[in-house]
């Protein structure tokens, strides 16, 4: 299914935000379920999407930057702004394209911000409360490992990971209902 092709969009959000928090529930990082549960639109394959958004988990690699789940809403944004109907090989439509760079960095910062409103934070690391931004702009550091958390329920309680990926495909289902309902 195209973005374009969707009738009732409430249910599908719904929809595509349940399968996201599920993807999580199974093991998937932020970035990956929130790319999953949107990839049909775009005719991309699961496991490319997996592939390619794997190291956005954990705010980036698990380094608490941007949120992964916001990273994953990101990186659909990039095949949205490039309509998924145009021609690689078209000049017009393909990078490095100024209009259509610009084009792709708005929708990210209209997709930040709303993250950002509705989250209270877009990194990672104060999402999770880890860390808060101090009045001079100096932000504690963080001890970064690679190594994932076991996913159990107490994980699943204590942290916000499954609100921030339903969040993300919200946003992402709003925007692309504003974009094609008009």
């Amino acid at each position: 299914m195209k973005p374009s092709e969707i009738t009732d969009w409430h249910a599908e959000t719904q929809e595509r935000a349940a399968r996201a928090v599920e993807l999580f529930r199974q093991g998937y990082n932020c970035a990956q379920s929130v790319t999953l549960a949107l990839a049909d639109l775009y005719d991309m394959e699961p496991s490319t999407m997996a592939r390619l958004s794997g190291s956005f988990g954990g705010g980036i690699g698990r380094m608490r930057e941007t949120c992964g789940a916001a990273c994953g809403m990101f990186m659909m944004a990039g095949l949205e702004v490039q309509n998924p109907e145009d021609t690689p090989s078209d000049p017009a439509c393909a990078y490095p394209n100024a209009a259509l760079k610009k084009a792709n960095y708005q929708v990210v910062q209209q997709l930040a911000a709303e993250f950002r409103k509705r989250c209270g934070a877009l990194l990672c690391r104060e999402l999770l409360g880890l860390a808060k931004p101090l009045a001079d702009g100096v932000v504690p550091a963080v001890a970064i490992t690679a190594t994932p958390e076991e996913r159990t329920e107490a994980y699943y309680r204590r942290r916000p990971c499954t609100a921030m990926v339903e969040t993300a495909v919200r946003i992402y289902m709003e925007y692309l209902r504003q974009k094609y309902s008009k």
